[in-house]
């Protein structure tokens, strides 16, 4: 199908896309085009005006910055660029190393073509539950750096997915960067059930974990495709302090990851069965990054 008749920008400058925004009643802003073109295609959107953010240079990079609610393990915090690709960001070797749980959940997205043209802030931004990127935001505490015709404000990722497709930020509004508390020192997994390779998530689950003593001595959870939003499994988080990293203590701790969801029901599985595997996944992956904190 072809999209409907639109006017195309190409802003340079943030300044430059807030005041197309602005001066729009209908306009969608591309990153990596990988949601939004689908979408203009099928004609399930006819903007009016859509602003592409691909000249911004300011918009891309990883980079270090003093700051951000570091947690135990290291100091500061890790900034990426809206615009920054994924295989960017599994190019980081700061990445890999102290956001772990990112990292594991950006190679799950798609084939390397989309890694290639997909953006981590354009995933963030169309905030689809089933997407890889939010539940790993969520469970790493990430902040949301927005701008708009007020000025630049932050908003913790626990305050940015609103429900089904909706974020905190305002139409005349960029998600400009995320910044995220290094997690040196912390083991990560995350896994994802999919019917056929490269397909959407019917569940996935990340956790992030970090050991003292021989124990479990924080864990962060997060959830995919388990409500109108990326979830965090603050149960199974709490559960999971003080507990011995084995199967059964494990297991016993990851009953709980369902509690509180509202997962869907389609031709994929229904909502009891996506429960059964938040479950199931949520174990998988405390193991896994506990043995990588090991």
């Amino acid at each position: 199908m072809i999209p409907a008749p639109f006017e195309y920008a190409r802003p340079t400058s943030v300044d430059e896309a807030l005041r197309l925004l602005a001066g729009s009643d209908d306009a969608k802003v591309v990153a990596g085009g990988q949601s939004l073109l689908p979408v203009l295609r099928l004609r399930l959107n006819a903007p009016e005006l859509v602003v592409d953010l691909g000249r911004i240079d300011t918009l891309r990079g990883i980079r270090e910055v003093p700051g951000g609610g570091a947690v135990a393990g290291g100091g500061g915090a890790i900034e990426i660029g809206a615009m920054t690709p994924y295989h960017e960001i599994l190019a980081s070797s700061r990445v890999r190393g102290e956001l772990g749980l990112l990292h594991d959940a950006v190679a799950e997205v798609g084939d390397p073509q989309v890694r290639h043209r997909g953006t981590l802030g354009g995933s963030l931004a169309h905030a689809d539950p089933a997407g890889d990127c939010g539940a790993a935001a969520l469970a790493l505490e990430a902040e949301m750096v927005v701008a708009g015709p007020g000025g630049e404000r932050v908003v913790p990722a626990a305050e940015f997915f609103q429900d089904l497709f909706t974020t905190a930020v305002g139409e005349d509004e960029l998600l400009t960067a995320v910044r995220f508390p290094v997690h040196a020192g912390w083991g990560s997994s995350y896994q994802k059930f999919t019917r056929t390779a490269q397909q959407w998530p019917v569940v996935a689950v990340g956790a992030s974990v970090r050991l003292a003593g021989g124990t479990i001595s924080e864990a962060r959870i997060g959830l995919t495709n388990m409500g109108s939003t990326p979830l965090r499994a603050r149960a199974v988080e709490e559960a999971l302090v003080g507990v011995a990293p084995t199967p059964e203590a494990v297991g016993a701790a990851c009953a709980a990851a369902a509690d509180g969801t509202s997962p869907p029901s389609d031709l994929n599985g229904d909502a009891d069965y996506r429960r059964h595997l938040a479950g199931v996944l949520a174990r998988r992956a405390v193991l896994a990054a506990a043995a990588g904190a090991a």
